[in-house]
């Protein structure tokens, strides 16, 4: 296992880890898997896992360090930690929206907020729309915020009237 980043999230799945990481390996630029770790006889009383069925993946998406652990149904994945993607245009926003809402996922809030088929919640966010936000022009700000609660998935078109009114 690579310990290149200090800090690493790890994403709890009940067994579909591996699953998962290699479809957001796939999605993601600049991304892999870097380790497979099984779990043994040892601990079983405690881990009550399978010997030789996947416990932990490490995987990149680009270039962040993340670990998926099956660790059973104890704990769900929820909207309380979301993973944040940048993106630079709408068709980029297209893609990854559809990509991750495609078998089984969909909208979960406003403002870009999604969940994925395995229960992570992503927030498909145009750069242009966080400089909006962020920038000095509070009434700017204001006006793209009004015009993004009303939205599930961003189209920055309407963003970009909203501001301009």
């Amino acid at each position: 296992m690579d310990f290149a980043s200090k800090i690493t999230p790890c994403l709890w799945f009940d067994t579909q880890g591996e699953e998962a990481a290699r479809f957001y390996v796939g999605l993601f630029p600049d991304s892999r898997i870097v380790d497979i770790g099984r779990y043994t006889e040892d601990g079983h009383e405690q881990h009550g896992q399978r010997a030789g069925s996947v416990m932990t993946v490490a995987f990149e998406l680009a270039g962040q360090g993340f670990l998926a652990l099956n660790g059973g149904p104890r704990f769900q994945l929820s909207e309380a930690m979301s993973l944040i993607v940048y993106c630079e245009d709408q068709a980029e926003v297209d893609r990854y929206w559809n990509a991750l809402a495609e078998g089984g996922g969909g909208q979960s809030q406003a403002c870009g907020w999604l969940k994925d088929r395995y229960g992570l919640s992503w927030q498909i966010t145009p750069k242009s729309v966080v400089e909006w936000l962020a920038g000095p022009d509070r009434i700017k700000a204001g006006k793209a915020m009004r015009a993004l609660m009303q939205m599930v998935k961003i189209d920055i078109a309407t963003v970009e009237r909203a501001v301009a009114a």
